[in-house]
């Protein structure tokens, strides 16, 4: 299994779209890909991926230069027919090491509910630190510190 980063084209916008996450249990907390698309038209910084895998879009992520020397993964999101295979641990990976060619880069931010120790035991397994909550006390921030 190889799943591959690419970029949000008028050939795949469509099917980027139309992946979804449990709805029971994870769409509460992931924005849909098509308001995300659209945030990224008309905003500056922001970076959108498919994650693909055997030629098939199975995931999407965005993240956003919000200053020179930080980047932050606004959403990351695996269709709910291909998790539970490892395809966003592998795609994370990928995200995390094209995120770090960014120059000037001193951190990379995420976010995620405080409650939900699968993110948090995910995302540590990455070398994310929690540094505490966000501003509006609702999500729990957690940093990967470059250092060059």
């Amino acid at each position: 299994m190889n799943p591959s980063l690419e970029d949000i084209t008028a050939d795949n916008y469509e099917a980027i779209c139309d992946l979804e996450v449990a709805k029971k249990t994870q769409e509460e907390y992931v924005a849909c890909n098509m308001w995300s698309l659209v945030e990224a038209h008309y905003n500056s910084g922001y970076t959108c991926k498919a994650i693909y895998l055997n030629g098939v879009p199975v995931g999407f992520f965005m993240w956003v230069q919000e200053t020179p020397t930080k980047v932050s993964i606004w959403r990351f999101m695996v269709d709910q027919t291909h998790q539970n295979k490892g395809i966003g641990r592998k795609a994370l990976a990928m995200a995390i090491e094209e995120i770090k060619a960014t120059p000037k880069l001193k951190q990379i931010e995420i976010c995620y509910n405080p409650q939900n120790p699968v993110a948090k035991n995910f995302y540590t397994s990455f070398g994310f630190e929690e540094v505490g909550l966000d501003e509006d006390d609702d999500d729990m921030l957690a940093v990967i510190k470059i250092s060059r």
